[in-house]
C-alpha cells in the first residue's frame, strides 16, 4: 500500500502568506518562504503553493515567491493559481515547482490541460477543484458544483463530470477542495471526496476543513484519498506535521517515516 501523504497548503496574497475561511475574510499571517522551510524540515510530504488572487486579478502568479520556495525546500512542490497557458505552466515549473495547479484556466479552456500534460508530463499537471454544494439537477446531478475565480464564478459544471472530463484530458492528479468545509476545522467533506475518488484513476488530495488528526484519517480511509491537505491546524500552531503523521500511523494509516 502507498503511503498516505500530508501537504500543507500555502494560500498567498500579494506575496503573503494568508487564510480564510470558505474563502472569505483572509488575514495575513505570516511569510510563505519561512513556513514552507519550517514544514519540510517537520517532515511534509509535499507543499502547495496558491497565488489566491492571480485568477480574479487577472494576472500571472508572483514567479518571485515561487523561486524563493523552491530554494528552500527539496520535496515536491504544486503550484497554482493564474496559471492560463503553457506559457504559464513552463514558467512556472522553470522557477522551481515540480507540479502546476490549474484550476480557473482549465475551466475556461480545457485543452490547457491536455497540452500541458503533452508538453510536460501528466504527473506535472493537477486539476484543482474548487467545489460547492447546490441542489442537485439535471445540470448538476451529484449536487456539488464547480466554481471558479476563488469561488466567485459559479459554472454550472457537475464535479463528478468534470473530474473525469480532467482525467481524460491528461492531469495526473486532482486537488480537491469544498469550499464549504474549506477554513471551518469541522472536517473534510467527505461525500464529495469519495464521490470524486471513487469516480476516477487517478490520486485525489483531500482539500478543506481539517481541524484534527482524526479528519485526515477520516479523509484517506472514509473518503478514498491519496492525501491530505492542511492549512489552518498547522499555520495556527495546532498540530505540528510529525503529532499528525504519528497519529494517522497509530490509526494504521501508512505515512512516510511511520514504519
Amino acid at each position: 500500500m502507498l503511503s498516505k501523504r500530508v501537504i500543507p497548503c500555502l494560500d498567498v496574497r500579494n506575496g503573503v502568506l494568508t487564510k480564510g475561511i470558505k474563502f472569505k475574510g483572509n488575514v495575513d499571517i505570516g511569510d510563505p518562504v519561512e513556513t514552507a522551510r519550517l514544514y519540510y524540515e517537520q517532515g511534509a510530504d509535499e507543499i502547495v503553493f496558491y497565488d489566491i488572487t492571480a485568477s480574479s486579478e487577472g494576472r500571472g502568479i508572483f514567479l518571485d515567491v515561487v523561486e524563493r520556495v523552491a530554494s528552500e525546500i527539496f520535496i515536491p512542490f504544486s503550484v497554482g493559481g493564474g496559471i492560463n497557458s503553457v506559457k504559464d505552466m513552463r514558467d512556472v515549473l522553470l522557477a522551481g515547482a515540480e507540479k502546476v495547479s490549474v484550476n480557473s484556466g482549465a475551466v475556461k479552456n480545457p485543452d490547457i490541460i491536455s497540452e500541458g500534460a503533452a508538453a510536460f508530463g501528466s504527473q506535472c499537471v493537477v486539476l484543482g477543484m474548487d467545489v460547492k454544494r447546490v441542489e442537485k439537477s439535471e445540470k448538476i446531478p451529484s449536487g456539488f458544483e464547480i466554481v471558479i475565480n476563488g469561488g466567485r464564478k459559479y459554472m454550472g459544471i457537475d464535479a463528478l463530470e468534470w473530474a473525469k472530463t480532467g482525467e481524460s484530458l491528461g492531469a495526473g492528479e486532482i486537488c480537491l477542495n469544498s469550499i464549504d468545509a474549506d477554513g471551518v476545522k469541522t472536517g473534510y467533506d467527505l461525500e464529495l471526496t469519495r464521490l470524486v475518488a471513487e469516480s476516477v484513476q487517478i490520486p485525489v488530495i483531500a482539500s478543506g476543513g481539517a481541524g484534527n488528526p482524526q479528519h485526515m484519517v477520516d479523509a484517506v480511509t472514509q473518503g478514498r484519498a491519496t492525501a491530505a491537505l492542511i492549512a489552518s491546524i498547522v499555520h495556527y500552531g495546532d498540530y505540528t506535521i510529525p503529532q499528525l503523521k504519528d497519529y494517522m500511523a497509530s490509526k494504521g494509516v501508512r505515512v512516510r517515516n511511520s514504519w
